[in-house]
C-alpha cells in the first residue's frame, strides 16, 4: 500500500487541538496551495475538506521525499511544531527542510529563539513581526479568502436565519473572550452607544477559556446592570465556515485588541462589506486605511474607541462608502492566493537547495 506521504512534498504541521487564528490560518491556506504544489496538513484535528496525512504517518514516512533533491519542507508556525520538525530531522534522519512563520510581536524567549536559528528559511506576517527577529525573514501578509468571505446578496434574509435582529444597526466583536483581545473594551465602550441609540445592537461572539468563564460572567453581568442585555447579544462560538455569515450581518465591526501578533478578522469584515474600527495592534494599522476603509484608536483607550465608534455610525452614506472601499482594498492587498503564492515560491527553492 502506498504511504500516505509518498507523493507529499510539503507538510504543515498544526499540533493545537481548538480553534485558534494560526489553526484557522493553516486550515484556509493548505487548500489553495495544493493547487499547485503537493501539501498536506497534519494534527490533531483537521476539517474533512483540508489535504492531510495522519500524524502516525510521520514518523513511517520515507526519509527521502519525493522531489528530486529528495527534500520535504515542514512549515511550523508554533514553538511545538518546530521541535516536532527538528525531532523528525535530526532524531529519525527525515530529510526535511525546516520553515517557520512568526506572528509575534514581542520579545521572543531563549527557546524561541534557539529554534529559528535553527530554521532554514523564516517568514514574518509583518514588517512589526520581523522587527523582533534576530536575523530578518521575508515579510509575507496574511490574506483570507475573498471568494467565502464577500458581501451578502441579501443581509436582512440572513439576519432572520441566524436569528439576528433584523432592522437594527448590528455593531460586532469576534474572537477569544479575554482582556487580551479587548472584549471588555468593546463592550464598556459600546454600553453608552446602546444607551442612546436604541437601534443599535451589538454582538459579541467566540468562546472563553476556562480561565476566562469568571471575566466573560462580569462582561454579561455589565450589560444586565445597565438594562442593556437584551441588546448587548453573547453567541457562542461557530465552526470556522460559518463565520463569514456572521461577518456579512453587521453594520460595522469593531476589533479592540490590546495586543495582537497580527489579526485577520478586520480584513475578513473588509471583505464581507463591513468597515472596521480598530486599535492600532498587530498589522491593524496596514489592514485598515484610516478614514477610508474605517477608523484606527489607541489600544486600551476607551473613550477614543466610544468617540470612533459614534462617529462610524453617524454617517450612514460614509459607512456606505467605506464598505465598498474595505471589499476592493482586500481584494487587491490581502487574498489568499497572493499568501499561498508567496508561501509556494519559498516552498520550491528550498526543495530545489
Amino acid at each position: 500500500m502506498t504511504h500516505p506521504l509518498a507523493h507529499t512534498d510539503v507538510i504543515a504541521p498544526n499540533f493545537k487541538r481548538r480553534l485558534s487564528g494560526v489553526t484557522a490560518t493553516v486550515m484556509r491556506l493548505v487548500p489553495v496551495q495544493s493547487r499547485d504544489i503537493s501539501i498536506a496538513a497534519t494534527g490533531p484535528v483537521v476539517p474533512d475538506d483540508v489535504p492531510q496525512v495522519p500524524l502516525a504517518s510521520l514518523v513511517t514516512m520515507s526519509r527521502r521525499g519525493p522531489s528530486p533533491s529528495g527534500w520535504r519542507v515542514w512549515h511550523a508556525r508554533r514553538n511545538v511544531e518546530m521541535l516536532g520538525g527538528l525531532a523528525l530531522r535530526y532524531l529519525l534522519g527525515k530529510r526535511l527542510k525546516l520553515m517557520f512563520t512568526s506572528a509575534s510581536q514581542r520579545e521572543q524567549t531563549g527557546l524561541t529563539r534557539w529554534l529559528i536559528r535553527r530554521m532554514d528559511a523564516v517568514v514574518a506576517t509583518s514588517d512589526r513581526t520581523n522587527a523582533y527577529l534576530e536575523n530578518p525573514g521575508h515579510v509575507i501578509m496574511h490574506g483570507i479568502d475573498t471568494e467565502g468571505f464577500a458581501p451578502s446578496p441579501d443581509r436582512a434574509a440572513l439576519r432572520a436565519e441566524l436569528k439576528l435582529p433584523v432592522n437594527a444597526t448590528l455593531v460586532g466583536c469576534y474572537g477569544r473572550i479575554r482582556a487580551q483581545k479587548g472584549t471588555d473594551a468593546f463592550v464598556e465602550a459600546m454600553l453608552p452607544i446602546l444607551r442612546d441609540n436604541p437601534d443599535v445592537v451589538a454582538l459579541v461572539m467566540g468562546r472563553a477559556t476556562e480561565k476566562y468563564e469568571s471575566f466573560e460572567k462580569g462582561l454579561k453581568d455589565r450589560a444586565r446592570a445597565e438594562g442593556l442585555s437584551d441588546r448587548m447579544l453573547f453567541l457562542p462560538e461557530v465552526p470556522v465556515g460559518d463565520m463569514a455569515d456572521f461577518y456579512r450581518v453587521l453594520d460595522l465591526y469593531v476589533a479592540p485588541q490590546r495586543w495582537e501578533g497580527f489579526g485577520l478578522t478586520p480584513i475578513e469584515a473588509m471583505a464581507c462589506g463591513v468597515p472596521v474600527v480598530a486599535t492600532r495592534v498587530g498589522a491593524f494599522e496596514k489592514l485598515v486605511v484610516q478614514g477610508t476603509t474605517g477608523l484606527l484608536v489607541d489600544p486600551d483607550d476607551i473613550p477614543a474607541l466610544e468617540a470612533a465608534t459614534r462617529d462610524a455610525l453617524s454617517d450612514p452614506t460614509r459607512l456606505a462608502a467605506w464598505a465598498e472601499a474595505g471589499r476592493s482594498y482586500v481584494m487587491s492587498d490581502f487574498s489568499i492566493a497572493r499568501e499561498a503564492a508567496a508561501l509556494v515560491k519559498i516552498y520550491r527553492k528550498l526543495l530545489a537547495a
